[in-house]
């Protein structure tokens, strides 16, 4: 009886939450979520197409045809908000970003883990989106975009392991007993490094090299098929800088006796015919660099550890130089959709007809 009383509470405040927002605007932190979201799932879609062309394994064509339908859909609904909202549909990507016929740039359980390391970012991302959402059919969209995005990367997961390919961070010791800390040696620039890495440090060291060895893998790929000398050679840096990072990054866990993830490097074919035009990629090496800025920054509220911290601040200040020059070699070709931005107040004031003017 409490339960159904409950209930009925709940659609009783609901409906009047949408009668008092049914006439409400999108507010600046739903309407970029939502750009950016549009961004992506079409990157995505295409990504997906092309690996659907290739795939040889069973398991990982169900499971690369299920992560297709669900950005899809996502696509679909936000299309329809646009439109009622009358707000111009972003170009994104589509057709015109795969190359039909092209030979596979990666092998089969790379494209699983793609979709894994993918959707631990989307994770993060929708979790922030929702928690900025305010009008109950935006929540309601990021709501089914994070359930769909747990089961993507729940299955991924457990695929992965069925190939033989275990993404899961070492185990550590059970903790015994309670202790508090005594000494700010604990978290020091230089003494703090002596001490075993926590549980959570080991997490954050462990996430960001996986992330790495994604970006390093798309980037020597990217670098072999990209149609310009410019492009190819912003990639191999990207593959450079990526490396440098997962060497960084993994001498912590060496140095605790813990295990380091291994390369995705051997998983990058030997073609040199693009799966994808070089806008598609120049933008997926952005959004690399932006999932790998986010991660860091993470990382760095989460770790106790002073040398860590300088250590991701340096990471941190390489990735951004790189990305930096990849949104200047973007907006170079003219492919930089511009995202929804605040109205100039002063260019429309230097606009606006003369007060004297007859009509």
């Amino acid at each position: 009886m409490e339960s159904n009383t409950s209930s009925n509470r709940d659609k009783e405040v609901m409906e009047r939450v949408r009668e008092y927002q049914q006439n409400q605007k999108l507010l600046s932190s739903e309407l970029g979520d939502l750009f950016a979201n549009y961004m992506g799932d079409s990157l995505s879609c295409c990504v997906f197409e092309h690996h659907l062309q290739v795939v040889k394994d069973d398991e990982a064509k169900e499971y690369l045809e299920f992560a297709l339908e669900t950005s899809k859909k996502h696509l679909s609904e936000m299309e329809e908000l646009f439109e009622k909202e009358h707000i111009v549909v972003p170009v994104g990507f589509g057709e015109q970003d795969v190359r039909k016929g092209a030979p596979r740039l990666f092998s089969d359980i790379f494209m699983i883990f793609y979709v894994v390391e993918m959707s631990r970012a989307a994770l993060v991302t929708y979790g922030n989106a929702l928690s900025s959402s305010y009008r109950q059919d935006i929540l309601g969209y990021f709501k089914m975009c994070l359930d769909d995005t747990v089961i993507i990367f729940e299955k991924g997961l457990h695929l992965m392991l069925l190939k033989g390919i275990n993404l899961t961070p070492p185990t550590i010791p059970y903790p015994k007993k309670v202790n508090f800390i005594e000494k700010d040696s604990f978290i020091s620039l230089i003494a703090g490094k002596f001490r075993p890495l926590t549980a959570l440090e080991i997490k954050h060291l462990q996430i960001n090299i996986n992330s790495n060895i994604l970006g390093k893998a798309l980037m020597l790929g990217f670098s072999q098929v990209a149609s310009s000398e410019k492009l190819r050679k912003y990639f191999q840096q990207g593959a450079k800088v990526a490396d440098t990072q997962i060497k960084q990054l993994a001498k912590f866990l060496m140095s605790d006796n813990l295990p380091v993830p291994s390369s995705m490097d051997a998983h990058v074919s030997d073609s040199t015919s693009a799966p994808f035009s070089d806008k598609l990629m120049l933008y997926h090496a952005s959004l690399a660099n932006t999932i790998g800025i986010s991660n860091y920054g993470l990382a760095v509220s989460k770790m106790m550890r002073h040398d860590l911290h300088a250590n991701m601040a340096i990471l941190t200040a390489d990735i951004a130089k790189y990305a930096n020059d990849g949104v200047n070699l973007i907006i170079g070709n003219g492919w930089l959709e511009e995202p929804p931005r605040a109205a100039d107040r002063k260019k429309l004031s230097k606009e606006a007809p003369n007060s004297n003017t007859e009509e």
